[in-house]
């Protein structure tokens, strides 16, 4: 595995510990935002989403399957997020 796909793989994992397992769909969100949110960071990456943008689409995702979930997350560490795609705060609800 390469440094920068460790990087990513590192970030990624840190965000998902503000995205706390659950029921099916809680456990679905995570795996779908583990999937896009990979694929945000690497170098073939269409656009810079951050990891904000990255759990609404996971969000709107589940939702078409489950339409009413409601998502469980950590919504002062994904709304205090800034543009850049690696900015990882610590504070928790």
């Amino acid at each position: 595995m390469s440094a920068k796909l460790k990087t990513m793989r590192q970030i990624v994992l840190e965000e998902l510990e503000h995205i706390p397992k659950g029921n099916d769909a809680q456990n679905e969100l995570r795996l779908i935002y583990f999937n896009r949110r990979m694929h945000s960071l690497g170098r073939k990456a269409k656009e810079k989403k951050t990891a904000k943008n990255v759990l609404a689409e996971s969000i709107a995702r589940i939702k078409e399957e489950y339409p009413n979930f409601e998502p469980e997350y950590d919504k002062e560490f994904f709304e205090g997020e800034t543009v850049s795609s690696n900015t990882k705060l610590s504070k928790k609800e």
